[in-house]
């Protein structure tokens, strides 16, 4: 997506912010991997799911300021909301986990 806003439409801000978010997700679900305890593990994929919720934002500035179609945007959007569950989730159990 980054390469395609940057040539295709000339779009330089929004597509590095949208870059760096995205990638930052996969970044610490995979630091997560190793965590040195299960607070660890929370504190990383707390992270993620913030960085997952702003790349959400992003995806939103983008379609609002007509860099991606409404179709575009829900395809996209559609993978998004479904890594915001699943983190979400994820997040969830590892709280309930640390509680007992």
């Amino acid at each position: 997506m980054y390469k395609w806003l940057c040539s295709e439409k000339k779009e330089f801000v929004l597509s590095k912010q949208i870059l760096r978010s995205g990638t930052a997700v996969g970044a610490l679900v995979k630091e997560a991997e190793h965590a040195q305890s299960k607070a660890d593990f929370l504190n990383k994929m707390n992270i993620a799911l913030k960085e997952a919720n702003e790349t959400e934002y992003w995806l939103m500035l983008l379609k609002d300021s007509d860099f991606l179609s409404k179709e575009e945007f829900q395809s996209v959007h559609a993978d998004c909301d479904e890594l915001l569950r699943l983190l979400v989730s994820i997040v969830k159990t590892t709280k309930a986990s640390l509680k007992k």
